[in-house]
């Protein structure tokens, strides 16, 4: 079975996670798969913008048990360490936009992969559940590093301890995910997004998404220099040579990603 389906559509291109019988759950084999996926996008020349979504009624009930209990699977510190920690970094580090689409439940490691994308929208019924707490485990797949971040570290220690499921609208209210959408159109709203993305002037976007990764980490002086160097880098592409002469040609611009 491909627990990993790979299409592109124009520039984008969309990887979606095939596991609907189990959820999406994980496995050794469609962790190392999504991985091989990610590096074959970063990759491509003709990919400018990447979306994740993922096959049947749920995004992903995160990791499937019965393989994580297993004495002869691989264990709890290789699921960890060579399934999750580089799909996270991998998220991260690539330099194009990421559009990530929830429908259904987006559960533990699921919620945190859905979360390390650069924009996240949801169906209207998703929700999004914090569910290391309800087993016995601490939230793993950068959890612990992102949700503080993008909601604070009150309500982000909330739905870590208890557990709690949140809707869709709700996320989005607490500034977790960035639309929602109805179930039958969220989707075709996602791809509508990364096609846009995709469009756009992409070494300009992974520069700002280069930018972004570090302000988790840096100080405010810092962060003014990284701008600074970055943005003579972003001057010297074709895009922005295109996008200002567009701009006083008054004529739509047309970028190339570099």
């Amino acid at each position: 079975m491909d627990f990993i389906t790979n299409s592109r559509v124009n520039n984008v291109a969309i990887i979606k996670l095939n596991n609907p019988a189990k959820f999406n759950s994980f496995n050794r084999t469609m962790a190392l798969n999504f991985q091989q996926s990610l590096k074959d996008a970063a990759e491509n020349s003709q990919v400018r913008s990447i979306l994740i979504a993922a096959e049947g009624k749920a995004f992903c009930a995160g990791q499937d048990l019965a393989e994580a209990i297993d004495k002869s699977g691989p264990g709890i510190a290789k699921i960890v360490n060579e399934h999750y920690n580089p799909i996270i970094t991998l998220m991260r580090e690539i330099e194009k936009p990421i559009v990530c689409v929830v429908q259904g439940v987006a559960a533990g490691a699921g919620a945190n992969i859905a979360l390390a994308a650069d924009m996240v929208v949801a169906a209207k019924s998703a929700a999004f559940i914090q569910a290391f707490s309800k087993i016995g485990l601490i939230p793993d797949s950068g959890g612990t590093f992102m949700l503080p971040r993008l909601i604070g570290l009150q309500k982000a220690a909330a739905l870590m301890m208890l557990g709690e499921k949140i809707m869709a609208h709700d996320a989005c209210n607490m500034g977790m995910i960035y639309k929602v959408f109805e179930d039958d159109k969220a989707y075709e709203e996602a791809l509508s997004i990364a096609v846009a993305l995709a469009d756009m002037p992409t070494k300009a976007i992974a520069l700002t998404k280069r930018l972004l990764n570090q302000s988790l980490t840096s100080d405010l002086h810092d962060q003014l220099n990284a701008e600074a160097k970055t943005q003579v880098e972003a001057a010297l592409t074709n895009d922005y040579t295109e996008g200002v002469n567009a701009f006083l040609e008054k004529r739509k611009p047309v970028f190339k990603g570099n």
